[in-house]
């Protein structure tokens, strides 16, 4: 056992592994060496090679490649021997012969490899007997020594909770892993190139926030010692978002993280990505039309087809995408024949959920509408639909609708029965902002944890007049696991939020 921190903890190392390094120091070899030049990918050496035979190798591909990468493969024969080894970019094999590496470097180096080690290696290329291209090697090292055990190459590292606590592990060991994180990095770039293409600049906000704002969740709190105050990881940018649209930035947008102290879920994290973006005399019209084609387009570079499997579905994201309003929905979906009757929605919901009866229902249409909706109409949308029409008491940020004030110029995406964007045009009457933050309060200071803070700064920034303008956020751990097929947020997360554990050790059967 050895001390790994400052306050004491332990890692079990394993004996044999120490003596191994301890033997390849005494026998003049570094497990961890420095300096090594490596001028080439292991792709760039399968693309040299492409289909020529070894003829047509030494004759015509004459560089010499300096490589490294990790040992997956080995197979000793007596005075040579094959291996193949992986970088970020591919595989490829490697041969060695004691002829060619000379005796000291194949005893002390070669045959002292265990799987999992970094080795460097400099050769060229040749072709088998057997056709496979492979990088004849004039000298090997090794490059940084694995010190632990690898999992069972016929069992693999398939347990999703062990998989998501070694991700590094997980990497280099699948290949599926590694592709769906390249397809979220496509993801994340084609967000900033569609939006820098359409005239937006992007900006940084607060994580530190004295007042956490632009939405409905729970903060976590902290507290700052130098300024002696409490303080919030934001929840949500868009406060700061359109303070800098009253400032005169009119297209704006942040890629960013936000914190919720909220459940864990298959499609919850704390910790999550948001994209959130704001257009000045724009509709939330607009945004539903840029989100179209903005999600289309990234779904066929991604996916390379617009009809994606997630789970037992495939979404389909052709265009026209639905857009329905939430009472057409709920009639639709729930019968409910007039949604904005109270006395009916009680005697709707008691209808088809008898067991409710004497329940504590909700005693507001918003809040019915949010009851209805979640249970009779989300599990229902498979394809990209957007819902428009929400009631102005569920959406304390939105501007009313000119012709009826009792909802507002909103939408949610839905895909795939989840929530992947909410758009509106925003409320730009500091009045009529003011006396909603003061509604969240008194919900708040009645128990409603999620319930917004009331922000006088911000009211105070309306007060400076904001033009009329659009904002909308997107979830982009969630767009990310719609367009890789992964049903689990934590698949798309790279470090996700788990329980701690006092060890981690690989798969049984580790070789």
């Amino acid at each position: 056992r050895m001390d790994r921190s400052a306050e004491g903890a332990m890692f079990d190392f394993d004996p044999r592994r120490l003596e191994k390094l301890a033997a390849l120091r005494e026998s003049g070899v570094e497990p961890y060496p420095n300096g090594h030049n490596v001028t080439h990918r292991l792709a760039e050496l399968i693309e040299a090679g492409g289909d020529k035979d070894d003829a047509t190798l030494k004759e015509e591909v004459l560089t010499e490649f300096r490589i490294a990468g990790r040992l997956r493969f080995k197979n000793e024969m007596g005075k040579a021997g094959f291996a193949r080894i992986q970088d970020e970019s591919g595989r490829i094999q490697i041969f060695v012969r004691k002829n060619d590496l000379g005796e000291e470097a194949f005893d002390a180096i070669w045959k002292k490899l265990d799987l999992g080690d970094w080795v460097w290696a400099r050769g060229t290329l040749m072709r088998t007997r057997k056709g496979e291209l492979s990088l004849r090697c004039a000298e090997l090292q090794l490059y940084a020594k694995c010190i632990e055990s690898l999992p069972d190459k016929h069992k693999g590292f398939t347990d999703p909770e062990q998989r998501q606590r070694m991700r590094y592990l997980d990497l280099f060991i699948n290949e599926d892993t590694r592709e769906t994180f390249r397809k979220r990095s496509m993801i994340v770039r084609g967000l900033r190139n569609y939006f820098d293409g359409q005239g937006f600049m992007e900006v940084e906000t607060p994580m530190l926030q004295a007042i956490p704002g632009g939405a409905n969740a729970r903060p976590f709190v902290t507290h700052h010692n130098a300024l002696g105050m409490e303080m919030f990881l934001r929840v949500a940018p868009e406060l700061y978002l359109k303070r800098l649209v009253v400032g005169g930035f009119e297209r704006v947008y942040e890629l960013n993280r936000n914190f919720r102290n909220e459940g864990v879920s298959l499609r919850h994290n704390p910790e999550f990505t948001m994209l959130e973006f704001y257009q000045a005399h724009a509709t939330y019209i607009d945004l539903m039309d840029h989100t179209e084609v903005l999600v289309t387009e990234l779904a066929e570079k991604v996916a390379g087809s617009l009809q994606i499997p997630y789970g037992d579905d495939v979404v389909d994201y052709s265009r026209p995408w639905r857009r329905a309003s939430m009472e057409e929905l709920i009639t639709e979906l729930a019968g409910v024949a007039n949604p904005w009757d109270l006395e009916e929605l009680r005697s709707r919901w008691i209808e088809l959920h008898p067991e409710d009866a004497e329940a504590d229902l909700p005693k507001t249409v918003g809040k019915w509408f949010e009851q209805f909706f979640d249970v009779h109409v989300e599990p229902t949308l498979v394809n990209p639909t957007f819902v428009t029409g929400y009631p102005t008491e569920i959406s304390p940020l939105s501007r009313r609708n000119d012709e009826r004030p009792e909802i507002v110029d909103r939408f949610e995406l839905f895909v795939a029965r989840q929530e992947i964007a909410n758009g509106f045009s925003e409320l730009n009457d500091p009045v009529d902002q003011a006396a909603r933050f003061q509604a969240q309060a008194d919900a708040k200071s009645s128990g409603d944890d999620e319930a917004m803070f009331f922000d006088a700064d911000y009211v105070r920034a309306l007060s400076y007049g904001m033009p009329p303008t659009a904002g909308e956020g997107i979830g982009v751990d969630r767009l990310a696991m719609l367009l890789t097929g992964q049903t689990s947020i934590r698949e798309v997360v790279l470090f996700p939020a788990l329980r701690q554990k006092a060890s981690a050790p690989a798969e049984d059967g580790a070789e």
